[in-house]
């Protein structure tokens, strides 16, 4: 697992990515092994779009084979969001980890994940 250099920034793409979120850890993003970039995370907000159930949403850094968890077993109410992560937190993932959403329920939360991959 490199970690590059990134005051030597050549490219910082924006990206967003959508998931609706399952039971299963899943990941949201994913920096592949030998990318030779890192992704800085600035946002995760967690949508309940079920109109009567809250469910809970775990939220984990997947690095080594090991999940490092960020949130755990938060419940978010019905029709209502979660930040889990904002820009006053410095994440970053480096190459062969991976941010992992995990829902109580399936079919009740949705997450969108704003992040730069730095190269």
């Amino acid at each position: 697992m490199a970690n590059p250099n990134i005051v030597a920034v050549t490219t910082i793409n924006g990206n967003t990515t959508v998931q609706s979120i399952t039971t299963a850890a899943t990941a949201i993003v994913e920096n592949g092994s030998g990318s030779g970039k890192v992704y800085k995370i600035n946002c995760l907000i967690i949508a309940n779009v079920d109109g009567t159930n809250a469910s809970d949403i775990t939220v984990d850094l997947y690095r080594n084979s090991t999940a490092y968890k960020i949130v755990n077993t938060v419940s978010v109410a019905a029709d209502s969001s979660f930040t889990a992560i904002d820009k006053t937190l410095s994440l970053y993932l480096l190459e062969g980890d991976a941010l992992r959403l995990t829902a109580g329920n399936n079919s009740r939360l949705q997450g969108v994940c704003s992040f730069e991959e730095i190269s």
